[in-house]
Protein backbone atom coordinates (compact mmCIF):
# COMPACT_ATOMS: atom_id res chain seq x y z
CA UNK A 1 0.00 0.00 0.00
CA UNK A 2 1.47 3.39 -1.01
CA UNK A 3 2.04 6.10 1.56
CA UNK A 4 -0.82 8.29 0.32
CA UNK A 5 -3.17 5.32 0.66
CA UNK A 6 -1.87 4.72 4.19
CA UNK A 7 -2.38 8.35 5.06
CA UNK A 8 -5.91 8.64 3.74
CA UNK A 9 -6.97 5.27 5.13
CA UNK A 10 -5.57 6.26 8.50
CA UNK A 11 -7.65 9.39 8.45
CA UNK A 12 -10.72 7.38 7.47
CA UNK A 13 -10.18 4.87 10.25
CA UNK A 14 -9.74 7.65 12.75
CA UNK A 15 -12.90 9.48 11.70
CA UNK A 16 -15.03 6.38 11.62
CA UNK A 17 -13.59 4.71 14.69
CA UNK A 18 -13.95 7.67 17.00
CA UNK A 19 -17.67 7.91 16.33
CA UNK A 20 -18.44 5.37 19.05
CA UNK A 21 -16.81 7.49 21.75
CA UNK A 22 -19.50 10.17 21.92
CA UNK A 23 -22.89 9.67 23.51
CA UNK A 24 -25.20 9.55 20.48
CA UNK A 25 -28.71 8.33 19.68
CA UNK A 26 -28.74 4.62 18.94
CA UNK A 27 -30.49 5.21 15.61
CA UNK A 28 -28.03 7.81 14.31
CA UNK A 29 -26.68 6.87 10.90
CA UNK A 30 -23.01 5.88 10.58
CA UNK A 31 -22.22 8.75 8.23
CA UNK A 32 -23.91 11.25 10.53
CA UNK A 33 -21.81 10.01 13.43
CA UNK A 34 -18.63 10.38 11.44
CA UNK A 35 -19.53 13.84 10.12
CA UNK A 36 -20.31 15.18 13.56
CA UNK A 37 -17.00 14.30 15.15
CA UNK A 38 -14.53 14.17 12.25
CA UNK A 39 -13.56 17.81 12.54
CA UNK A 40 -12.50 17.39 16.15
CA UNK A 41 -10.43 14.30 15.35
CA UNK A 42 -8.62 15.77 12.38
CA UNK A 43 -7.84 18.90 14.39
CA UNK A 44 -6.16 16.75 17.03
CA UNK A 45 -4.00 15.07 14.41
CA UNK A 46 -3.15 18.43 12.85
CA UNK A 47 -2.39 20.40 16.00
CA UNK A 48 -0.95 17.95 18.53
CA UNK A 49 2.70 18.96 18.54
CA UNK A 50 3.89 15.59 19.83
CA UNK A 51 2.09 13.76 17.01
CA UNK A 52 3.36 16.22 14.42
CA UNK A 53 6.89 15.76 15.74
CA UNK A 54 6.67 12.00 15.26
CA UNK A 55 6.34 11.03 18.93
CA UNK A 56 5.82 7.29 18.45
CA UNK A 57 4.25 6.65 21.86
CA UNK A 58 1.77 9.50 21.44
CA UNK A 59 0.77 8.35 17.98
CA UNK A 60 0.52 4.70 19.06
CA UNK A 61 -1.67 5.76 22.00
CA UNK A 62 -3.93 7.62 19.59
CA UNK A 63 -4.28 4.54 17.41
CA UNK A 64 -4.82 2.22 20.39
CA UNK A 65 -7.44 4.43 22.06
CA UNK A 66 -9.26 5.99 19.14
CA UNK A 67 -9.16 3.33 16.43
CA UNK A 68 -8.60 -0.20 17.62
CA UNK A 69 -11.74 -0.62 19.75
CA UNK A 70 -13.87 0.13 16.70
CA UNK A 71 -12.26 -2.07 14.06
CA UNK A 72 -13.35 -5.68 13.59
CA UNK A 73 -9.87 -7.13 13.15
CA UNK A 74 -11.01 -10.74 13.19
CA UNK A 75 -13.43 -10.20 10.33
CA UNK A 76 -10.87 -8.12 8.45
CA UNK A 77 -8.24 -10.83 8.89
CA UNK A 78 -10.64 -13.60 7.90
CA UNK A 79 -11.56 -11.75 4.71
CA UNK A 80 -7.91 -11.09 3.86
CA UNK A 81 -6.99 -14.75 4.46
CA UNK A 82 -9.93 -15.94 2.36
CA UNK A 83 -10.41 -19.70 2.07
CA UNK A 84 -7.24 -20.33 4.08
CA UNK A 85 -8.90 -18.92 7.20
CA UNK A 86 -11.30 -21.85 7.46
CA UNK A 87 -8.44 -24.36 7.36
CA UNK A 88 -6.42 -22.59 10.05
CA UNK A 89 -6.50 -23.78 13.65
CA UNK A 90 -7.96 -21.45 16.32
CA UNK A 91 -4.41 -20.79 17.51
CA UNK A 92 -3.29 -19.85 14.00
CA UNK A 93 -6.33 -17.63 13.51
CA UNK A 94 -5.57 -15.76 16.72
CA UNK A 95 -1.88 -15.40 15.92
CA UNK A 96 -2.62 -14.15 12.40
CA UNK A 97 -5.25 -11.69 13.62
CA UNK A 98 -2.87 -10.37 16.29
CA UNK A 99 0.01 -9.89 13.84
CA UNK A 100 -2.23 -8.27 11.23
CA UNK A 101 -3.57 -5.94 13.92
CA UNK A 102 -0.03 -5.02 14.92
CA UNK A 103 0.94 -4.42 11.28
CA UNK A 104 -1.96 -2.02 10.81
CA UNK A 105 -1.09 -0.22 14.05
CA UNK A 106 2.40 0.50 12.75
CA UNK A 107 1.13 1.36 9.27
CA UNK A 108 -1.46 3.84 10.45
CA UNK A 109 0.68 5.28 13.22
CA UNK A 110 3.17 6.37 10.59
CA UNK A 111 0.44 7.83 8.41
CA UNK A 112 -1.41 9.62 11.22
CA UNK A 113 1.73 11.49 12.18
CA UNK A 114 1.76 13.04 8.68
CA UNK A 115 -1.74 14.55 8.62
CA UNK A 116 -1.42 18.26 7.89
CA UNK A 117 -3.86 20.09 5.59
CA UNK A 118 -6.39 17.39 4.71
CA UNK A 119 -10.14 17.87 5.07
CA UNK A 120 -12.89 15.29 4.50
CA UNK A 121 -16.21 15.62 2.70
CA UNK A 122 -18.97 13.03 3.00
CA UNK A 123 -21.35 11.81 0.32
CA UNK A 124 -25.05 11.04 0.91
CA UNK A 125 -25.50 7.64 2.54
CA UNK A 126 -27.10 5.03 0.30
CA UNK A 127 -28.67 2.74 2.86
CA UNK A 128 -31.91 1.85 4.59
CA UNK A 129 -32.34 2.61 8.30
CA UNK A 130 -32.59 -1.12 9.00
CA UNK A 131 -29.32 -2.03 7.26
CA UNK A 132 -26.69 -3.59 9.49
CA UNK A 133 -23.88 -3.20 6.94
CA UNK A 134 -23.29 0.01 5.02
CA UNK A 135 -20.69 1.69 2.88
CA UNK A 136 -19.91 5.26 3.82
CA UNK A 137 -18.54 7.26 0.90
CA UNK A 138 -16.37 10.33 1.19
CA UNK A 139 -13.51 12.19 -0.37
CA UNK A 140 -10.39 13.68 1.15
CA UNK A 141 -9.54 17.16 -0.03
CA UNK A 142 -5.82 17.88 -0.13
CA UNK A 143 -4.01 21.19 -0.47
CA UNK A 144 -2.64 20.23 -3.87
CA UNK A 145 -4.18 17.83 -6.34
CA UNK A 146 -7.53 16.24 -6.97
CA UNK A 147 -9.82 15.00 -4.15
CA UNK A 148 -9.06 11.43 -3.12
CA UNK A 149 -12.01 8.98 -2.88
CA UNK A 150 -12.26 7.28 0.52
CA UNK A 151 -14.98 4.74 1.28
CA UNK A 152 -15.28 2.35 4.16
CA UNK A 153 -17.48 -0.56 5.08
CA UNK A 154 -18.93 -0.72 8.55
CA UNK A 155 -21.13 -3.31 10.19
CA UNK A 156 -23.40 -3.00 13.20
CA UNK A 157 -22.39 -5.23 16.10
CA UNK A 158 -23.84 -5.63 19.61
CA UNK A 159 -21.34 -3.00 20.77
CA UNK A 160 -21.91 -0.55 17.93
CA UNK A 161 -20.65 0.07 14.40
CA UNK A 162 -17.29 -1.45 13.51
CA UNK A 163 -15.08 -0.89 10.50
CA UNK A 164 -13.99 -3.94 8.54
CA UNK A 165 -12.66 -2.55 5.26
CA UNK A 166 -11.36 0.68 3.73
CA UNK A 167 -11.25 1.73 0.08
CA UNK A 168 -8.67 4.30 -1.00
CA UNK A 169 -8.36 5.35 -4.63
CA UNK A 170 -10.49 2.40 -5.70
CA UNK A 171 -8.55 -0.29 -3.82
CA UNK A 172 -10.06 -2.13 -0.85
CA UNK A 173 -7.58 -2.72 1.97
CA UNK A 174 -8.70 -6.33 2.47
CA UNK A 175 -8.33 -7.12 -1.21
CA UNK A 176 -4.88 -5.52 -1.24
CA UNK A 177 -3.65 -7.78 1.54
CA UNK A 178 -5.46 -10.84 0.18
CA UNK A 179 -2.92 -11.35 -2.58
CA UNK A 180 0.01 -10.91 -0.21
CA UNK A 181 -1.46 -13.35 2.29
CA UNK A 182 -2.17 -15.97 -0.39
CA UNK A 183 1.37 -15.69 -1.75
CA UNK A 184 2.94 -16.21 1.68
CA UNK A 185 0.60 -19.09 2.51
CA UNK A 186 1.38 -20.82 -0.78
CA UNK A 187 5.10 -20.57 0.03
CA UNK A 188 5.10 -21.53 3.70
CA UNK A 189 1.59 -22.29 4.85
CA UNK A 190 -0.32 -20.34 7.49
CA UNK A 191 2.66 -20.52 9.85
CA UNK A 192 4.82 -19.02 7.11
CA UNK A 193 2.47 -16.05 6.78
CA UNK A 194 2.41 -15.53 10.55
CA UNK A 195 6.21 -15.65 10.64
CA UNK A 196 6.51 -13.16 7.78
CA UNK A 197 4.16 -10.70 9.50
CA UNK A 198 5.96 -11.15 12.82
CA UNK A 199 9.32 -10.35 11.22
CA UNK A 200 7.89 -7.31 9.43
CA UNK A 201 6.40 -6.01 12.68
CA UNK A 202 9.74 -6.37 14.46
CA UNK A 203 11.38 -4.21 11.79
CA UNK A 204 8.61 -1.60 11.98
CA UNK A 205 8.91 -1.48 15.77
CA UNK A 206 12.49 -0.28 15.39
CA UNK A 207 11.70 2.29 12.70
CA UNK A 208 11.20 5.85 14.02
CA UNK A 209 8.25 7.92 12.82
CA UNK A 210 8.95 10.87 10.57
CA UNK A 211 7.91 14.34 11.74
CA UNK A 212 5.52 16.33 9.57
CA UNK A 213 7.32 18.31 6.89
CA UNK A 214 7.13 22.04 7.49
Amino acid sequence: MTFIKQLIAAAGLTFAATMAQAAVPANEAPDALVKRISQEVIEIAKTDKAIQAGDQKKVMDLVENKILPYVDFQRMTALAAGRFWRDASPEQQKALSDQFRTLLIFTYSGALSQIKDETIEFKPLRADPTDTEVEVRSQVNVARGEPIPLNYRVAKSPTGWKIYDINVLGAWLVETYKGTFASEINKGGMDGLIKALTEKNKKLANKPLKPVAK
